[in-house]
């Protein structure tokens, strides 16, 4: 898995209980699989369709720093399904993960569009 973006969790992130606040992480790895979602499939209209099971196995407070995780579980014809995993860098303790969050291409009617695409591809790959 790789580990695209850190957030530091700061007062306005934590529930009552002085953790961090779990919608809190769920939007910000939400965000993150679309944007991965948007630069691998070359496309800015992109929905999520869908999450499978959300594990919360630990917690994050004030100060720490959080790695969020992405892998490409498979391509569909109008589909991107990935996993995540949100981790605490520092500690490397697990806080979620996500099996599966399927993110969809649309084209501009607001529809389900193909996106012809099968593998992973790095920018840097696309630059010639």
């Amino acid at each position: 898995m790789r580990f695209h973006t850190r957030k530091w969790v700061k007062p306005e992130d934590l529930n009552p209980n002085g953790t961090l606040f779990g919608g809190k992480l769920l939007a910000w790895i939400d965000e993150e699989l679309a944007l991965y979602t948007i630069i691998q499939l070359e496309n800015s209209r992109i929905v999520t369709k869908h999450m499978s099971e959300i594990n919360f196995r630990s917690s994050a407070k004030q100060g720490d720093i959080i790695e969020i995780g992405i892998d490409v579980v498979k391509f569909g014809n109008t589909s991107l399904v990935l996993k995540c995993e949100a981790r605490n860098m520092m500690t490397r303790e697990t806080i979620i993960t996500i099996d599966n969050t399927t993110m969809v291409s649309l084209g501009d009617d607001g529809k389900p569009k193909a996106h012809g695409k099968t593998e992973i591809e790095y920018v840097k790959n696309r630059m010639v």
